[in-house]
Protein backbone atom coordinates (compact mmCIF):
# COMPACT_ATOMS: atom_id res chain seq x y z
CA UNK A 1 0.00 0.00 0.00
CA UNK A 2 1.52 3.02 -0.94
CA UNK A 3 1.15 6.42 1.66
CA UNK A 4 0.19 9.42 0.68
CA UNK A 5 1.52 12.53 2.64
CA UNK A 6 -0.13 15.41 2.50
CA UNK A 7 1.74 18.33 4.48
CA UNK A 8 0.00 20.82 5.54
CA UNK A 9 0.02 23.77 8.38
CA UNK A 10 -1.81 21.76 10.89
CA UNK A 11 -11.91 37.55 31.15
CA UNK A 12 -12.75 34.36 32.68
CA UNK A 13 -14.99 34.38 35.78
CA UNK A 14 -13.87 33.08 39.02
CA UNK A 15 -15.21 29.70 39.45
CA UNK A 16 -15.21 26.70 42.05
CA UNK A 17 -13.66 27.37 46.00
CA UNK A 18 -10.95 29.39 46.92
CA UNK A 19 -9.99 32.80 47.58
CA UNK A 20 -10.20 35.86 45.06
CA UNK A 21 -6.68 37.58 44.34
CA UNK A 22 -5.49 40.67 43.04
CA UNK A 23 -3.44 40.29 39.74
CA UNK A 24 0.50 40.88 39.97
CA UNK A 25 1.90 44.12 40.14
CA UNK A 26 3.13 45.83 36.15
CA UNK A 27 6.89 45.46 37.38
CA UNK A 28 6.79 42.15 38.24
CA UNK A 29 5.15 41.79 35.13
CA UNK A 30 8.26 43.48 33.10
CA UNK A 31 10.68 41.03 35.03
CA UNK A 32 9.20 37.91 33.42
CA UNK A 33 10.81 35.93 31.10
CA UNK A 34 9.49 35.52 27.23
CA UNK A 35 8.73 32.58 25.90
CA UNK A 36 8.71 31.10 22.02
CA UNK A 37 6.28 28.26 23.37
CA UNK A 38 3.32 28.70 21.10
CA UNK A 39 -0.46 29.20 22.38
CA UNK A 40 -3.04 26.87 21.41
CA UNK A 41 -5.98 28.53 18.17
CA UNK A 42 -9.41 28.90 19.51
CA UNK A 43 -11.02 25.49 19.44
CA UNK A 44 -14.50 23.81 20.07
CA UNK A 45 -16.47 24.71 23.29
CA UNK A 46 -16.70 21.06 24.30
CA UNK A 47 -13.13 20.67 24.65
CA UNK A 48 -10.43 21.62 26.51
CA UNK A 49 -6.49 20.92 26.09
CA UNK A 50 -5.05 19.41 29.25
CA UNK A 51 -0.96 18.67 29.61
CA UNK A 52 0.59 15.71 30.83
CA UNK A 53 4.19 14.83 31.65
CA UNK A 54 5.84 11.30 29.66
CA UNK A 55 8.80 10.04 28.86
CA UNK A 56 10.97 10.19 25.71
CA UNK A 57 14.59 8.80 25.26
CA UNK A 58 15.66 9.72 28.69
CA UNK A 59 14.38 12.54 29.63
CA UNK A 60 10.19 13.45 30.44
CA UNK A 61 8.51 16.23 28.55
CA UNK A 62 4.78 17.59 28.27
CA UNK A 63 2.61 16.19 26.26
CA UNK A 64 -1.26 17.50 25.23
CA UNK A 65 -4.55 15.96 25.11
CA UNK A 66 -7.70 17.24 24.87
CA UNK A 67 -10.52 15.92 27.10
CA UNK A 68 -13.99 16.52 27.46
CA UNK A 69 -15.65 19.68 28.62
CA UNK A 70 -18.73 19.51 30.76
CA UNK A 71 -19.50 23.50 31.24
CA UNK A 72 -20.02 23.53 34.80
CA UNK A 73 -16.98 25.96 35.27
CA UNK A 74 -14.49 28.50 32.96
CA UNK A 75 -12.46 26.21 30.96
CA UNK A 76 -9.40 27.29 32.75
CA UNK A 77 -10.40 25.89 36.21
CA UNK A 78 -11.78 22.56 34.35
CA UNK A 79 -8.92 21.99 32.64
CA UNK A 80 -6.82 22.04 35.86
CA UNK A 81 -8.86 20.44 37.70
CA UNK A 82 -8.64 17.35 34.74
CA UNK A 83 -4.65 17.52 35.19
CA UNK A 84 -4.74 17.36 39.15
CA UNK A 85 -7.62 15.02 39.52
CA UNK A 86 -7.88 12.51 36.83
CA UNK A 87 -5.80 10.50 34.77
CA UNK A 88 -4.43 10.78 31.30
CA UNK A 89 -5.89 8.53 28.02
CA UNK A 90 -2.69 7.58 26.78
CA UNK A 91 -0.77 5.37 29.31
CA UNK A 92 2.26 6.68 28.30
CA UNK A 93 1.40 9.94 30.24
CA UNK A 94 1.12 10.71 33.94
CA UNK A 95 0.54 13.60 36.38
CA UNK A 96 2.26 14.31 39.98
CA UNK A 97 -0.55 16.44 41.06
CA UNK A 98 -3.19 15.69 43.47
CA UNK A 99 -7.24 16.57 43.87
CA UNK A 100 -6.66 20.05 45.32
CA UNK A 101 -9.53 20.30 47.89
CA UNK A 102 -9.68 24.40 46.79
CA UNK A 103 -9.47 25.64 43.02
CA UNK A 104 -9.85 29.19 41.63
CA UNK A 105 -8.53 31.08 38.38
CA UNK A 106 -9.11 34.70 36.87
CA UNK A 107 -7.73 36.42 34.39
CA UNK A 108 -6.57 40.30 34.95
CA UNK A 109 -6.97 43.03 32.06
CA UNK A 110 -2.51 42.08 31.37
CA UNK A 111 -3.14 38.45 30.15
CA UNK A 112 -2.01 37.24 33.63
CA UNK A 113 -4.29 34.09 34.74
CA UNK A 114 -3.80 33.80 38.59
CA UNK A 115 -4.20 30.34 39.63
CA UNK A 116 -5.16 30.00 43.39
CA UNK A 117 -4.78 26.06 44.40
CA UNK A 118 -4.93 24.85 47.85
CA UNK A 119 -1.70 23.40 49.21
CA UNK A 120 -2.67 19.57 49.37
CA UNK A 121 -2.69 19.27 45.66
CA UNK A 122 0.98 19.34 46.42
CA UNK A 123 0.79 15.96 47.86
CA UNK A 124 3.96 14.69 45.84
CA UNK A 125 7.69 14.05 46.69
CA UNK A 126 9.22 15.36 43.71
CA UNK A 127 13.13 16.31 42.95
CA UNK A 128 13.83 19.67 41.78
CA UNK A 129 13.68 19.38 38.03
CA UNK A 130 10.42 17.12 38.59
CA UNK A 131 8.93 19.70 40.53
CA UNK A 132 9.73 22.49 37.51
CA UNK A 133 8.20 20.40 34.95
CA UNK A 134 5.30 20.05 37.62
CA UNK A 135 5.26 23.88 37.28
CA UNK A 136 5.42 24.01 33.95
CA UNK A 137 2.53 21.67 33.18
CA UNK A 138 0.74 23.45 34.85
CA UNK A 139 1.54 26.79 33.21
CA UNK A 140 1.11 25.17 29.73
CA UNK A 141 -2.41 23.46 30.83
CA UNK A 142 -3.66 27.25 32.15
CA UNK A 143 -2.40 29.48 29.22
CA UNK A 144 -4.25 26.46 27.29
CA UNK A 145 -7.53 26.59 28.13
CA UNK A 146 -7.37 30.36 28.03
CA UNK A 147 -6.10 30.91 24.55
CA UNK A 148 -8.31 27.98 23.71
CA UNK A 149 -11.29 29.41 24.81
CA UNK A 150 -10.40 33.17 23.27
CA UNK A 151 -10.03 34.44 26.54
CA UNK A 152 -6.62 35.87 25.85
CA UNK A 153 -5.22 38.16 23.54
CA UNK A 154 -2.76 35.71 21.96
CA UNK A 155 -1.20 38.41 19.91
CA UNK A 156 0.53 39.77 23.90
CA UNK A 157 2.55 37.24 25.97
CA UNK A 158 0.51 35.43 28.45
CA UNK A 159 1.72 35.04 31.75
CA UNK A 160 0.62 32.63 34.68
CA UNK A 161 0.79 33.66 38.81
CA UNK A 162 0.27 30.32 41.10
CA UNK A 163 -0.79 31.66 44.58
CA UNK A 164 -1.34 29.17 46.95
CA UNK A 165 -4.23 29.30 50.05
CA UNK A 166 -4.20 32.68 48.34
CA UNK A 167 -0.68 33.30 48.98
CA UNK A 168 2.56 33.73 47.12
CA UNK A 169 6.15 32.22 48.43
CA UNK A 170 4.94 28.88 48.74
CA UNK A 171 7.55 26.66 47.67
CA UNK A 172 6.02 24.03 45.37
CA UNK A 173 6.51 20.19 45.97
CA UNK A 174 9.35 21.61 48.22
CA UNK A 175 11.18 22.79 45.29
CA UNK A 176 10.27 25.71 42.96
CA UNK A 177 9.15 29.01 44.81
CA UNK A 178 6.11 30.57 43.58
CA UNK A 179 4.15 34.14 43.25
CA UNK A 180 5.68 35.84 40.52
CA UNK A 181 4.14 35.68 36.70
CA UNK A 182 5.57 32.92 35.05
CA UNK A 183 5.51 32.17 31.39
CA UNK A 184 5.79 28.58 29.40
CA UNK A 185 9.47 27.12 28.94
CA UNK A 186 9.83 25.79 25.35
CA UNK A 187 12.60 23.26 26.85
CA UNK A 188 10.34 21.09 28.67
CA UNK A 189 7.61 20.77 25.15
CA UNK A 190 8.30 16.90 23.80
CA UNK A 191 10.85 17.18 20.82
CA UNK A 192 7.95 15.24 18.74
CA UNK A 193 4.64 14.63 19.60
CA UNK A 194 1.28 13.18 17.97
CA UNK A 195 -1.47 15.80 18.58
CA UNK A 196 -4.39 12.99 16.53
CA UNK A 197 -5.23 10.68 16.78
CA UNK A 198 -5.87 10.24 20.28
CA UNK A 199 -4.83 7.59 22.31
CA UNK A 200 -7.54 4.28 21.81
CA UNK A 201 -9.69 6.76 20.14
CA UNK A 202 -11.78 4.48 16.77
CA UNK A 203 -11.93 6.27 13.34
CA UNK A 204 -13.15 5.29 9.91
CA UNK A 205 -11.64 3.38 7.62
CA UNK A 206 -9.87 4.59 4.14
CA UNK A 207 -7.74 7.93 4.57
CA UNK A 208 -6.65 8.58 8.09
CA UNK A 209 -5.04 12.29 9.02
CA UNK A 210 -2.35 12.30 11.33
CA UNK A 211 -1.51 15.89 13.23
CA UNK A 212 1.42 16.47 15.44
CA UNK A 213 4.09 19.01 16.21
CA UNK A 214 7.96 18.97 16.22
CA UNK A 215 9.90 21.33 18.02
CA UNK A 216 13.20 21.35 15.47
CA UNK A 217 11.40 22.10 12.12
CA UNK A 218 14.74 21.72 10.20
CA UNK A 219 14.96 18.22 11.09
CA UNK A 220 13.08 15.14 8.94
CA UNK A 221 10.52 13.35 11.02
CA UNK A 222 10.45 9.25 10.18
CA UNK A 223 6.81 7.34 11.34
CA UNK A 224 5.65 3.99 11.18
CA UNK A 225 2.62 2.58 11.56
CA UNK A 226 2.59 -1.26 12.96
CA UNK A 227 -0.67 -3.01 12.81
CA UNK A 228 -1.95 -5.72 15.39
CA UNK A 229 -2.14 -9.08 14.97
CA UNK A 230 -4.89 -11.84 15.57
CA UNK A 231 -1.82 -12.96 18.24
CA UNK A 232 -1.64 -9.38 19.72
CA UNK A 233 1.86 -8.97 18.05
CA UNK A 234 2.74 -5.82 16.19
CA UNK A 235 4.06 -5.62 12.59
CA UNK A 236 5.28 -2.84 10.46
CA UNK A 237 2.83 -1.90 8.41
CA UNK A 238 3.44 1.52 6.50
CA UNK A 239 6.32 4.05 6.81
CA UNK A 240 7.78 6.72 5.93
CA UNK A 241 9.21 10.41 6.31
CA UNK A 242 7.49 14.16 6.18
CA UNK A 243 8.52 17.04 8.20
CA UNK A 244 7.28 20.26 10.08
CA UNK A 245 6.53 23.41 8.80
CA UNK A 246 8.74 26.46 9.19
CA UNK A 247 6.62 28.95 8.91
CA UNK A 248 6.23 31.30 12.11
CA UNK A 249 2.60 30.49 12.51
CA UNK A 250 2.39 26.86 12.30
CA UNK A 251 4.74 25.73 15.06
CA UNK A 252 6.43 23.17 14.03
CA UNK A 253 3.35 21.44 12.96
CA UNK A 254 3.11 18.04 10.84
CA UNK A 255 0.21 16.40 9.15
CA UNK A 256 0.09 13.06 6.64
CA UNK A 257 -2.41 11.29 5.16
CA UNK A 258 -2.64 6.96 4.91
CA UNK A 259 -5.08 4.99 3.51
CA UNK A 260 -5.98 2.16 6.60
CA UNK A 261 -7.91 -0.82 6.67
CA UNK A 262 -10.15 -2.16 9.80
CA UNK A 263 -7.70 -2.93 12.56
CA UNK A 264 -6.08 -1.99 15.72
CA UNK A 265 -3.00 0.15 14.44
CA UNK A 266 0.12 1.77 16.63
CA UNK A 267 1.69 5.03 14.82
CA UNK A 268 5.29 5.60 15.95
CA UNK A 269 6.82 9.29 14.99
CA UNK A 270 10.44 10.29 15.97
CA UNK A 271 12.64 12.89 15.13
CA UNK A 272 15.83 11.81 12.44
CA UNK A 273 19.28 12.45 14.51
CA UNK A 274 22.41 11.74 14.02
CA UNK A 275 23.27 8.60 11.80
CA UNK A 276 19.76 8.27 10.45
CA UNK A 277 18.56 7.65 14.30
CA UNK A 278 14.78 8.03 15.92
CA UNK A 279 14.94 10.18 18.38
CA UNK A 280 12.21 11.52 20.92
CA UNK A 281 9.81 9.04 19.66
CA UNK A 282 6.14 9.06 20.30
CA UNK A 283 3.72 6.28 20.32
CA UNK A 284 -0.32 5.97 19.62
CA UNK A 285 -2.65 3.37 19.77
CA UNK A 286 -5.74 3.76 17.85
CA UNK A 287 -8.70 1.69 16.09
CA UNK A 288 -9.88 2.10 12.43
CA UNK A 289 -13.41 0.08 11.32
Amino acid sequence: MVAALLLTGCVAERSGPGTTTNPPSSSALQAAPASNAPLETTQASNKVPVYWIGKSDNDTYLYREFRDNPGNENPITTALRIMMSQKPLDHDFFTPWQNPSDLATSISGKNVVTVDVSRDAFNSNLDADAAQKAVQQLVYTATAAAASAGLIDTSQQIQVTILVDGHTNYMAFGQVKLGDPMVRDASVVAPVWIIDPQEDITLASGPVKFNGRSTDPSKKLHWQILKENSNGDKSSYLAGQTSASNAPDQGGIFSFTVGLGTGRYELRVSMVGANNSDVGTDTRSFNVR
